[in-house]
């Protein structure tokens, strides 16, 4: 990989042809489409590798995902770009056992631990009479679920939030124990606060012409494309970072990693136009770039911070009343245990809110999910399985906030224990890990969709820079791609025309 953070000052000398600010997934497509067209082209990249919340770790001898492990199929963006740099040959499918739910007892104390039902959108089942429903919800829950198939449809608007949508319709069990899992599991947003258009687009439409939700969601689920909506890559999702990374630096892109970008304005005058970019280097030092076009690939809070400051006409864009980040943990431990070879609890668990003794909303049976993975492992050795725990629920204190790595561990243990089933202790432990992410503001969130919107029309008058990213193109791989090789075309395309005199 190219690091640029020697010379800086004479490198500089020159302005690029675009400066992307971040070098997350979003951020490197958006290089590379620079540089594929012969754009002098540099990221900056806070921390100290590039990809963002795609990153693989050393744990206890096993390359493990810390970060996003898959990626959703759907439109064929993440496949077509593995394809474009030739390693599309790695692509796998995930373990298809599916996955579980680890939730209050329907009666008295205790928790207990059901499989998810197999035929759902977003938790909301469609049959909610189904014997894999009623083992969730129980016998009253699904009759009072059931009632969605008789009562009509108000066909007059369209229902904008999903958590109000789902307890109006099919009750507040259906809402606790299936659908409120994966809203925080998933999106990390309550599902009170998540916008039905965007996690589950053509429902509204599809409901008014079924009669009912379980209806709609059974003919979105039958309109689906076949095959498998979830896959991965043979040694870990993070092989898409070093593809990416590679292409870019063979076509002479630079990357500058720990260089944290402080402040965006633009040069106007004296002949010169584009933009001039402030940054801090590994050693504190301040670097000044300029490039003629710059992509904002930071992470929310930042991008909006460095939009507001660069132009008066931007200043509002900090005053939308953006939703707090939320900040998660992923622990990842590796354990041998012979008795999770079997794969008790499927590929993972969700853990709804207020389950008694467990503190994590999410277990991920690495191992069991990934054949590729379960292959290092057990050629490690024999029982040896992966397991990634997840901390963090919207509006709450991260629980791991403070605790350190022995205290992690033991809560880690303490949570996968009571998940799968199966006592696992200080003696099975063989390595852990715990990455923070924070800064996650998702785009399926109530009110993000028109915040977007504004920064999006902000931005249009100004052919010179463009703004990427999840929080900006939606949660996950899928709608991230597309979004940021969109944006660099638009770019690209005015940097070509500016060149040729157009």
């Amino acid at each position: 990989m190219t690091d640029e953070t020697t010379d800086a000052a004479a490198t500089d000398a020159a302005p690029y042809d675009v400066i992307v600010i971040g070098g997350g997934v979003a951020g490197l497509v958006a290089a590379r489409e620079a540089v594929h067209v012969g754009l002098r082209t540099l990221v900056l990249e806070a921390e100290s590798a590039p990809g963002g919340c795609v990153r693989a770790l050393d744990v206890g001898g096993l390359t493990v995902d810390v970060g996003a492990e898959s990626f959703a199929t759907r439109g064929g963006a993440v496949t077509a770009l593995l394809a474009e740099l030739g390693v599309d040959d790695r692509i796998v499918g995930a373990n298809p056992a599916g996955s579980w739910l680890h939730l209050p007892a329907l009666k008295g104390e205790g928790s207990v631990t059901v499989r998810s039902p197999k035929t759902s959108l977003l938790g909301i089942p469609a049959s909610p009479l189904a014997e894999d429903v009623r083992a969730v919800i129980g016998t009253a829950g699904a009759w009072r679920a059931y009632l969605d198939r008789i009562r009509p449809i108000l066909t007059i608007g369209q229902a904008q939030r999903l958590g109000p949508l789902v307890r109006q319709r099919m009750g507040r069990k259906v809402l606790e124990r299936l659908v409120s899992p994966l809203s925080t599991g998933v999106y990390s947003v309550d599902a009170d606060d998540l916008d039905v258009a965007l996690v589950a687009p053509g429902l509204n439409a599809a409901m008014t012409r079924a009669g009912s939700l379980s209806g709609g969601v059974a003919e979105l689920r039958l309109s689906a494309p076949a095959g498998a909506a979830v896959q991965g890559i043979r040694g870990g999702m993070s092989q898409l970072v070093s593809a990416l990374v590679a292409d870019i630096t063979h076509f002479d892109g630079g990357i500058r990693s720990g260089t944290r970008v402080t402040g965006l304005r633009p040069i106007d005058g004296d002949g010169a136009s584009g933009w001039s970019v402030t940054a801090a280097g590994p050693e504190g030092s301040e670097q000044t770039v300029r490039a003629r076009r710059v992509v904002v690939a930071a992470p929310a809070g930042v991008a909006v911070g460095l939009l507001a400051g660069a132009r008066d006409e931007w200043t509002a864009l900090a005053d939308l009343d953006w939703p707090p980040a939320a900040a998660v943990e992923i622990v990842t431990l590796v354990l041998d245990a012979p008795l999770l070879d079997e794969a008790p609890r499927g590929t993972g668990v969700l853990v709804a809110s207020g389950t008694p003794g467990v503190t994590a909303k999410a277990l991920t049976h690495a191992s069991a999910k990934w054949a590729w993975l379960a292959e290092r492992a057990r050629a490690a050795a024999a029982g040896r399985n992966v397991v990634r725990l997840s901390y963090g629920r919207v509006g709450e204190q991260l629980p791991t906030a403070g605790l350190d790595d022995e205290a992690v561990e033991t809560l880690a243990l303490a949570d996968a224990s009571a998940i799968l089933g199966i006592p696992l202790t200080a003696q099975h432990l063989v390595a852990s890990a715990r990455v923070v992410w924070t800064d996650a503001v998702s785009h399926a969130a109530i009110g993000q969709r028109a915040r977007v919107q504004k920064v999006r029309e902000a931005l249009e008058a100004d052919p010179t820079i463009a703004v990427v990213g999840s929080w900006v193109a939606g949660t996950g791989l899928a709608s991230v791609i597309p979004d940021a090789r969109e944006a660099a075309q638009r770019l690209r395309r005015g940097a070509l025309h500016t060149e040729r005199g157009i």
